[in-house]
């Protein structure tokens, strides 16, 4: 007797793009001088010293994070990995650009961003019993997960966010100080 539902294997769910957490701030440390547990070539020391010449401007140190305003582009440095990125965005909406994605180093704030105003946003999600907003989940992710046929939207939608969240790397983020760096 043949059936009538149709039935497709999902095996392979979507996965998360972006660096970790751990690995971009191990890229911060690198730029402020810290050498990577390997022998470099000299040509490989030679580009490092570059780079660190060119980039480190958006590190001031290991324990801060940096808001570089440059005309209207305002840019949180935040060397978090896109998961505390993404659960940054989504914590501090008054004062993120909401027409922005997050990145793995970085967030783009609002042109209109005052001091004033980032002490009040952030000053609401520091603190242990603070919550944060979990990262919104697209649906064609929600849809892509192995088993969405047989869960509820809802379930399906905060399985998603819950994966592209990243709390305790953006609750760190938050307990740091932040430099302004106006150019």
């Amino acid at each position: 007797m043949a059936s009538s539902i149709t039935r497709r294997s999902c095996w392979s769910s979507i996965g998360l793009r972006g660096l970790s957490f751990e690995l971009t701030r191990a890229i911060r440390d690198t730029l402020l001088g810290a050498d990577p547990p390997v022998a470099l070539t000299k040509r490989a020391r030679g580009q490092l010293d570059d780079i660190r010449a060119t980039r480190a401007v958006n590190v001031v140190s290991g324990d801060s994070t940096v808001i570089e305003r440059e005309g209207e582009a305002v840019r949180w440095w935040t060397w978090a990995g896109f998961r505390a990125n993404a659960t940054l965005a989504a914590s501090l909406p008054t004062v993120v650009d909401p027409t922005q994605r997050p990145n793995d180093f970085s967030i783009r704030l609002r042109p209109d961003l005052s001091v004033g105003l980032w002490r009040d946003a952030v000053a609401e999600r520091r603190g242990p019993r603070s919550v944060l907003v979990l990262p919104i989940a697209d649906e064609r992710a929600a849809r892509g997960l192995k088993f969405s046929d047989v869960l509820p939207d809802h379930l399906a939608a905060a399985t998603v966010s819950a994966r592209l969240a990243d709390v305790d790397g953006a609750r760190q983020v938050l307990s740091e100080r932040t430099s302004w760096h106006m150019l």
